[in-house]
């Protein structure tokens, strides 16, 4: 009877954290349409600031997914998730692969966030690791994916994601670091953007050393293979990452590429088959320009598109649109 009665108070306690987790979870489906106001980040840097009796100078300036360069799209999801189009939320076999890389290095820090895990951490967990602030930030992912497009999601976390001390968003994070506009970045300035996540403090944009130099010709080379950069391109932001040296694909090897990927690749693009393997994830998708309610500037975008020049990436997958939602306005804190 011992042993029945201690199971029963076991299942029940595991009921109740179950369901205390569940209640946990936010209301996300408010963000289909509304911006957030502020970011548990936002939250944080600013106690912080303030328990330090520093002033803190917030930056951060809203900008439709349109607005912001197709470069820095392209290469953030290939630097922070490369499979962001193909999970529900959480990608189980990068979690998988992070955990045996920690194991072998005899640390469980356990990395593999996806985007969308992210952009639940930074709107309404906190950096700080434990057990407990994963599962909400899976449950939070799972919800997020649940209420808003794939657009949506790397919109907001374009726009919410920390780049330094005080600047939020990509918007303010060109301006502070390139002195110029998220839409007219090089494709050398976006890349160095992509890579300073998700530690900018410690890999700033203007921070040089090896491998974030190695990271910046690999994501280089993706840009180049999914089209959005030709030969000269290629060359150019290579030569403005600062390595010179380093060789240009030709065009056989272009060719070679789209070939070799082509079994993966569906007769009608517009309706890939769900267990076809690709050989590279879509480029960001092409959204609608013009910029949103900004929050907290309103600040317009002036500078004209260059995405005129660049050519399409490959199709996102069933079930996201290729157009944004209506400009969003502003909503109270989550």
């Amino acid at each position: 009877m011992l042993v029945v009665r201690v199971a029963e108070l076991a299942s029940i306690a595991i009921a109740l954290g179950a369901l205390g987790f569940w209640c946990s979870v936010p209301r996300t489906a408010r963000l289909v349409d509304e911006n957030p106001t502020s970011t548990a980040f936002i939250d944080l840097r600013r106690t912080d600031a303030e328990a330090a009796g520093k002033p803190f100078s917030l930056r951060w300036q809203w900008r439709s997914l349109g607005s912001l360069s197709r470069y820095l799209r392209a290469a953030v999801i290939y630097a922070e998730d490369y499979n962001f189009y193909r999970h529900d939320g959480v990608d189980w076999d990068a979690i998988e692969h992070a955990v045996a890389a920690d194991w072998n290095k005899g640390a469980m820090a356990i990395g593999g966030s996806t985007i969308t895990q992210q952009l639940a951490k930074n709107l309404y967990l906190s950096p700080k690791r434990s057990v407990v602030r994963k599962l909400r930030e899976v449950l939070i992912a799972y919800a997020l994916e649940r209420e808003l497009s794939k657009q949506r999601i790397l919109e907001i976390y374009l726009n919410v994601v920390e780049w330094g001390d005080g600047i939020f968003g990509a918007e303010a994070a060109a301006r502070a670091w390139f002195h110029r506009s998220a839409q007219s970045l090089t494709p050398a300035q976006a890349i160095r953007l992509a890579i300073a996540l998700p530690n900018p403090i410690k890999r700033a944009p203007d921070v040089r050393d090896t491998d974030l130099t190695r990271k910046a010709v690999r994501l280089t080379r993706l840009l180049r293979l999914q089209g959005l950069l030709d030969a000269a391109q290629e060359r150019a932001t290579l030569d403005e990452l600062g390595v010179p040296g380093e060789r240009v694909l030709p065009d056989r090897e272009i060719a070679a590429a789209a070939v070799a990927s082509e079994p993966a690749r569906p007769a009608d693009p517009t309706s890939p088959r769900a267990d076809a393997p690709a050989a590279a994830p879509p480029a960001p998708e092409a959204a609608t320009s013009g910029a949103t309610t900004t929050a907290p500037s309103t600040e317009p975008v002036t500078e004209p598109s260059h995405s005129s020049t660049i050519a399409e990436p490959s199709p996102p997958p069933p079930g996201t649109s290729e157009t944004t939602a209506t400009p969003p306005r502003p909503a109270g804190t989550p």
